[in-house]
């Protein structure tokens, strides 16, 4: 069972979220909080597999509670919910740590498979990535420390990265491209070593960076 925190301040939308992963299997929602303080304590309190929190919440910001759960001993894989589609935000998102976003009209199938994909280990940035959003990553070099001029990655860490992007895990992919799950993962980590990057969520956003997703 998939143990999820929602962090939201809209009564009408954390009940939504609640009662749409009443309906799913396989996860359950652990705690709520409906701002920044009340989210960090129910997070390190109830360590769960996932969070789904808010952006913009009262006093601390999502982004603000992701930055400070990341330097920590707890610090379960982020989804950031929003209402719109913001450049700054996403980037600062990123920039923070959070390994997915969704918007609040997300349907049940979207909001199950998006946990799924970040409580596996997972980075589901796809949904997110607009021609808007992508445009700004490219004219923003300064994400995170990487290397300027990477050395080429073969065609099929190509391949397994557009997979990443997709939000797939490494067993998926090996499935999709007949590989294994030990092959993936050594592709992935010759593809960090190139990029310069120390992870998933890096390295697709490294790769839009370079026009190779």
């Amino acid at each position: 069972m998939i143990r999820v925190v929602i962090v939201e301040d809209q009564t009408i939308v954390r009940r939504g979220i609640i009662s749409l992963l009443d309906l799913t299997p396989d996860i359950r929602v652990c705690g709520e909080a409906v701002n920044g303080e009340e989210a960090l304590l129910e997070i390190r309190l109830k360590q769960p597999d996932a969070v789904i929190m808010d952006i913009r919440l009262p006093g601390r910001s999502g982004i603000e509670v992701l930055e400070e759960l990341q330097g920590g001993d707890v610090a379960p894989p982020v989804i950031l919910l929003t209402t719109f589609d913001d450049d700054i935000l996403f980037l600062r998102g990123v920039r923070a740590g959070a390994k997915g976003f969704l918007l609040k009209d997300v349907s049940e199938e979207q909001l199950a498979q998006t946990i799924r994909t970040v409580a596996t280990g997972g980075t589901l940035l796809q949904p997110a990535l607009t021609v808007r959003n992508m445009r700004a990553v490219r004219e923003t070099r300064t994400l995170f420390e990487s290397i300027p001029e990477p050395e080429p990655l073969t065609p099929f860490e190509i391949k397994v990265l557009r997979l990443v992007a997709g939000g797939l895990n490494n067993r998926e992919i090996a499935e999709h491209l007949g590989s294994t799950e030990g092959g993936i993962k050594n592709q992935l980590s010759s593809a960090f070593q190139k990029l310069g990057v120390r992870d998933r969520t890096r390295a697709v956003l490294r790769g839009i960076e370079l026009g190779i997703l």
